[in-house]
């Protein structure tokens, strides 16, 4: 019996790229500007493309200078002025390659792929062995301590983890395998009792909603999940500001902390850190214009464009630049189902959340960089001896690189204002663990505003009392039962 196959033309799947053109063109060009390099972007327009994009170039630690999108007519235009981390031009063929591969130019083998991935990014696809938790609610005075203790009680490794905190406010995104055999963890019985005891962690000073009350259920507070394949910083990030976003970090506290109002700048240029964001409608056109003025710092267009996107507007044109250290945002966008920011509550709502997106990255605090060898329960005594000594985590990186566990705190008092540098190398000799100690001033390497010197009435001891110490020990033994099904 003789079985026929239907003929298909091994060329088929290139017709459409000989008919129409490839579905994305890069051109990385460092010949026409003197100081940095231009990316041109030529592409078929999706929903979310710019964000993709942006994406890219950020994930490799690239700072946008300038760039000019539009996408109307179904095709998606844009150029971007870039410098790398050190201030130059784009040199590496490994970071060209990726560029050129990430957006969908070049076809390669699988393996070329992973090994260009893997000399680009200094975080390794490892995540994706293990289990991520994702968290947000209302912040307080050592909640992120909290949490890192919750863990270690049930028998979970933190392999990384990063935490946001912003208006009273947490989002935390944390990478967790099995304390004994360091596998992810799958069992949902488990999964589901880590979710509860960091539940009620979390909610150990929110109220409850009375029974039979109508008002609808808060989104859940903590989830868990297994990792995909190539999970990468911009991913996080993006995740943060998302659940930052979900929890309405874009609303101002009910109860703030009686902190004094911040030195006046030496200079005398208050305006030089105000952020301005205001909208306005081009009836001509059917846009809305939003208009950003901040200052310039690196990922502060996927900052925006992230917040934008995530709220569900289509960016058709826009224009960004800085000058002098401030930098210039202009975008003309329409809602997905196509229409303008009509009401003014509309607009007060977009105005808040972009404001939110660009001040919750960056923290005034003082950074406190601490190397040293990785160890269960490692972050877990690091934050105890902070919260002990009245130090607040207002933002926290960490990593696991090979032995070694690196980690990077952004820290207040508990009430909020700035601390000493004296008294926070102080802290020092509470940690005998720990090696490779530094101190610095705020900002994310170069992404938050340095932080003002604090003066001597500032330090942290004054304001730690022994009922603060004796309130933080009986929360870390409150929370160290364990629900047993």
């Amino acid at each position: 019996m003789m079985v026929c196959w239907p003929y298909f033309d091994p060329e088929f799947d290139n017709l459409p790229d000989r008919i129409f053109g490839p579905p994305c063109r890069v051109c990385i060009d460092n010949d026409s500007m003197e100081e940095c390099t231009v990316i041109k972007v030529d592409s078929v327009n999706k929903q979310g493309i710019l964000l993709e994009v942006v994406q890219v170039l950020t994930n490799i630690n690239l700072t946008i200078l300038k760039s000019y999108i539009s996408s109307d007519a179904g095709w998606f235009m844009d150029v971007f002025h870039v410098k790398d981390e050190h201030g130059s031009k784009i040199r590496d063929q490994n970071v060209i390659n990726y560029i050129h591969q990430a957006i969908g130019t070049v076809r390669e083998i699988e393996n070329r792929v992973r090994a260009c991935r893997h000399d680009v990014f200094n975080n390794s696809d490892q995540l994706s062995e293990h289990t991520a938790i994702e968290m947000r609610g209302t912040d307080r005075p050592g909640l992120f301590s909290e949490i890192s203790a919750a863990l270690v009680d049930l028998h979970c490794n933190i392999v990384e983890a990063h935490a946001w905190s912003h208006n009273a406010r947490l989002a935390c995104v944390a990478y967790i395998s099995d304390q004994s055999t360091d596998t992810p963890i799958d069992d949902p019985h488990r999964l589901a009792t880590i979710e509860d005891h960091l539940t009620t962690v979390l909610r150990a000073t929110t109220t409850p909603t009375p029974t039979g009350s109508s008002e609808p259920a808060s989104p859940k507070e903590v989830k868990t999940s297994e990792l995909g394949e190539g999970t990468n910083m911009t991913d996080v990030e993006r995740r943060l500001h998302q659940l930052m976003l979900s929890v309405g970090d874009f609303h101002q506290p009910e109860f703030e902390p009686m902190a004094p109002p911040p030195p006046p700048r030496q200079d005398g240029d208050e305006d030089g850190r105000k952020t301005i964001v205001s909208i306005e409608n081009c009836d001509e056109k059917w846009y809305s214009i939003v208009s950003i003025q901040c200052k310039d710092r690196p990922r502060l267009m996927f900052d925006t464009v992230c917040t934008i996107t995530d709220m569900q507007y289509v960016i058709f044109h826009a224009s960004i630049s800085s000058h002098h250290g401030r930098a210039f945002q202009e975008y003309f966008i329409r809602h997905m189902d196509g229409y303008t920011l009509i009401t003014e509550s509309e607009k007060d709502n977009v105005i808040k959340c972009l404001e939110a997106a660009i001040e919750r990255r960056v923290c005034e605090g003082i950074r406190l960089e601490l190397s040293a060898e990785n160890r269960v329960g490692l972050l877990s005594d690091i934050t105890r001896v902070l919260r002990e000594n009245g130090l607040s985590v207002v933002r926290a990186d960490v990593k696991t690189q090979g032995e070694k566990a690196v980690n990077a705190f952004y820290l207040k008092d508990i009430l909020g204002n700035e601390v000493d540098k004296d008294f926070v190398e102080s802290v020092k000799k509470d940690m005998d663990d720990v090696i490779d100690f530094e101190v610095k001033d705020g900002g994310a390497g170069g992404e938050g505003s340095p932080s003002q010197s604090s003066s001597p009435l500032q330090k942290s001891p004054g304001l730690f009392s022994l009922g603060d110490a004796l309130k933080s020990q009986i929360q870390r033994i409150s929370h160290s039962f364990i629900p047993i099904n």
